[in-house]
């Protein structure tokens, strides 16, 4: 990821606290699910550095600017379309200047990356991207719960259903549903009805856990806890309809099996039973 600049002697070139970037690429960062503190520690840092700053303001916390050097330029693009984000990367790069994309959660998911790499690459301009702690993780992490439990679930659905963008003719709730396992739903609070009968039908139990978190990690975020048969209405008597993850699944319920990594009678490499 990180390539070494010429002429920068290498005992100094890159360490944890003087690191160099190369502003000859845009540097995708993701800001991680709301806390301004699960932003990582190398998201942090290009921050504090960045020179323009393009972030998706109607998605990250805007706490995370306070990172920023009050030189930086910061842009808020809401409000803008593709080409427009563009121009001020392109632009930024050939200024000679440390260009940061700032957007929600993690990159890899629904984040519109290779879009706007390709773009920049028409401009011969690359891009580097910084992972980020996505809300799927910060959620549970705020439930105090594991998507994977012993005999339980060991498994994890991340979808979504489809609306503007339509979904793959395989990936259709139901037939995620079917495998009965822990899911995480993105973008789909706003028809959290919708969601809920399709999983019954493709075969989870109406008495299936599910948890919506608003906001994970946010200061603002709230939960709703039910069940398939009553999140819906859960969900409208709190008046969530976005911002929000649906998390489905027996995960959430009190069945629990311990593992066997701690089991004073499991042998492993480390340790004899």
């Amino acid at each position: 990821m990180f390539e070494q600049p010429k002429n920068v002697p290498a005992d100094n070139a890159n360490t944890p606290f003087s690191p160099v970037w190369d502003s000859q690429k845009v540097w995708f960062v993701g800001a991680g699910p709301g806390d301004k503190e699960l932003i990582t520690l190398k998201g942090y840092r290009l921050l504090q550095q960045a020179q323009v700053v393009i972030y998706a303001g109607s998605l990250i916390n805007t706490e995370l600017l306070e990172y920023c050097s009050p030189e930086a330029e910061c842009h808020d693009s809401a409000g803008l379309n593709l080409e427009q984000i563009i121009r001020l990367m392109v632009d930024g790069v050939r200024a000679g200047k440390l260009v940061v994309r700032l957007q929600t959660g993690d990159l890899s998911l629904y984040g519109s990356i290779r879009e706007q790499g390709e773009v920049l690459g028409e401009h011969g301009i690359g891009f580097v991207s910084v992972p980020g702690v996505s809300a799927f993780l910060g959620a549970a992490a705020q439930l105090g719960v594991e998507y994977t439990v012993p005999e339980v679930a060991q498994s994890l659905i991340i979808t979504r259903i489809e609306g503007r963008t339509p979904m793959p003719p395989r990936e259709q709730l139901e037939a995620f549903a079917a495998h009965q396992t822990s899911m995480a739903i993105f973008l789909s609070v706003q028809e959290v009805d919708r969601v809920a009968e399709r999983l019954i039908a493709g075969g989870y139990p109406a008495d299936t856990p599910v948890a919506v978190v608003y906001k994970a990690t946010w200061a603002e975020s709230r939960t709703v806890r039910g069940t398939l048969t009553d999140i819906a209405e859960l969900v409208r008597a709190a008046a969530i309809n976005k911002t929000a993850l649906i998390l489905v699944g027996a995960f959430l319920g009190d069945e629990y099996h311990y593992s066997k990594l701690y089991d004073a009678g499991f042998s492993h490499e480390y340790r004899q039973a």
